[in-house]
């Protein structure tokens, strides 16, 4: 005699529709939240209620196939209907936060170092200095001697060639699988350097990409370029809130913030929108760093052009440190255009210093290098390196 099949349970549907995954948003459509509703009839008619993000998704006819394939498949369902909804704001914001915390656990294999320290230099605006702090920051790292990778993540507006004086073309390894970073040797130290500006064959050539190739040529520096042991790598990224930035929270979620503002207090507010924008993605913010404080003429008197406290302001709202402070200074745009940072050209200006403060700070502070001397992995290499060279 056949044993009746068990009724079919609300259970048994929802573990079914863990097979269907939103494609947009990477994961399956009971962790994100989108089945509202779950209804089974005696005569084994199922009814599924699925809410999209938004009521015109143009997922909406795969979302429902993949829906009816799934519970059709299972024994006792006579039919499928399949209903949709719309999130509210908050649903929405929800849904978003769990495809965000994912991609994050989930974060797809780089050529980055895992000991590297990643930190993006962002802004909510342009014009306040971001890719000036990132050429000095990299200099005075390398000053210091660290090995410090650049990566020019503004990739229609790069600039980080000409600041650093680097000229020529990325060339490959020997067998072409890999992008070799453009070498520069500063004091102690060196500046890896990949940016689009040395994949074009001319500057002056506008980059008129939509933001999902910007997001792949991001992904391409990260995964097919051999940066090789890096102390820190440094990324320049583009001002706002768009699809560089959220591809870096894909591909290098352990990556921390230092969040670029000037003293005014319009620039401020709009940098408060990167800072929320890092936290929902699962980012951390290092710290605020204000650029053009203030302006000294040649008698000594101070002169706050473009106000005063924006940076401080921004750095207790969200509860992290001011890193530094630099000063308006002519001599920095001059040694930026001449392709030598000040922090290296002119160490001992006040800009240089500062950025020589906001190095030390960093490197023996707020996100010192990963020291390896007492892993396992490098007692064991030292062990057998010493055990090689025994006489035989």
């Amino acid at each position: 005699m056949t044993t009746p099949a068990p009724p079919l349970t609300e259970a048994d549907v929802l573990g079914t529709l863990r097979g269907v995954v939103d494609p947009e948003l990477g994961s399956d459509i009971v962790d994100l939240g989108m089945v509202q509703e779950v209804e089974i009839g005696d005569d084994g008619r199922v009814r599924v209620k699925v809410a999209l993000t938004i009521a015109g998704c143009p997922l909406r006819a795969q979302i429902r196939d993949d829906v009816r394939a799934k519970l059709r498949a299972v024994p006792g369902v006579s039919d499928v209907k399949v209903e949709f909804g719309e999130m509210t704001q908050a649903q929405r914001t929800d849904v978003m936060q769990r495809a965000r915390r994912k991609a994050a656990d989930n974060a797809p294999a780089t050529e980055v170092p895992l000991t590297t320290r990643v930190l993006a230099v962002a802004s909510g605006k342009g014009g306040v200095g971001k890719s000036s702090v990132t050429v000095n920051l990299a200099s005075a790292l390398a000053s210091r001697g660290f090995t410090v990778g650049v990566l020019d993540a503004d990739i229609w507006g790069f600039s980080v060639p000409r600041m650093l004086g680097v000229k020529g073309r990325l060339g490959a390894d020997d067998d072409r699988r890999l992008i070799r970073p453009y070498e520069v040797t500063v004091g102690a130290g060196r500046i890896e350097v990949v940016s689009m500006g040395l994949l074009v064959d001319d500057e002056d050539m506008a980059i008129m990409w939509r933001g999902l190739m910007l997001a792949k040529a991001l992904e391409e520096f990260l995964q097919k370029v051999a940066w090789g042991p890096l102390d820190y790598l440094l990324l320049d990224m583009p001002p706002g809130t768009g699809d560089i930035q959220m591809a870096l929270a894909r591909l290098l979620p352990r990556a921390q913030m230092l969040i670029v503002t000037t003293p005014a207090v319009a620039a401020q507010k709009v940098a408060v929108r990167v800072a929320d924008m890092a936290r929902r993605s699962y980012l951390t913010v290092l710290g605020v760093l204000e650029n053009m404080t203030a302006f000294t003429c040649d008698h000594g008197e101070s002169y706050p052009l473009f106000g005063v406290g924006g940076g401080q302001a921004l750095a207790d709202g969200l509860g992290v440190p001011l890193v530094g402070q630099i000063p308006l200074e002519p001599a920095v745009s001059a040694a930026n255009d001449a392709g030598r940072p000040l922090s290296v050209d002119a160490p001992e200006s006040a800009s240089g210093a500062a950025f020589a403060g906001i190095a030390r700070l960093i490197a023996e502070g707020l996100l010192p290098p990963v020291d390896m001397g007492g892993c396992t992995a490098r007692v064991l290499a030292a062990a057998n390196a010493a055990l090689d060279a025994l006489p035989r």
